[in-house]
């Protein structure tokens, strides 16, 4: 084999070699692309799952406070109305107490007038 034959194979291998290895480069990057491409569509798509899960969370929470304010309303509402029982409790103790009063004194005019007509025998209450 001449010298010449052996560089003119030498190079083109080399030069099947670079062709190779820019085509497998170019494919790579292209590939590449596509997948930077695919990496950001399936990233938006977790953000948009990220912001139903969080609207979703959101409105739990306003739930949940809502229901607890309902909550601190109804016993408010509960003492408040415990309150107005011990109240109106309170008034008619009073009213019972006066009223005992009156009729203790109503009790005792009649008494006193028994005692002052002489048509009312009172000796015979007296035992």
């Amino acid at each position: 084999m001449d010298a010449g034959l052996i560089w003119t194979i030498v190079i083109v291998i080399v030069v099947v070699l670079i062709v190779a290895a820019v085509a497998l480069f170019l494919y790579r990057k292209r590939g590449g692309a596509h997948r930077v491409q695919a990496g950001r569509q399936k990233a938006a798509q977790i953000r948009e799952e990220a912001q139903q899960h969080d609207l979703t969370a959101r409105e739990r929470e306003a739930e949940a406070l809502r229901v607890q304010a309902d909550a601190q309303r109804a016993k408010a509402e509960a003492q408040q109305a415990q309150v107005n029982a011990e109240r109106l409790a309170q008034q008619s103790r009073e009213k019972e107490s006066a009223a005992q009063e009156v009729r203790s004194k109503a009790d005792d005019h009649f008494r006193r007038a028994d005692e002052v007509d002489p048509d009312v025998d009172t000796k015979k209450d007296k035992r």
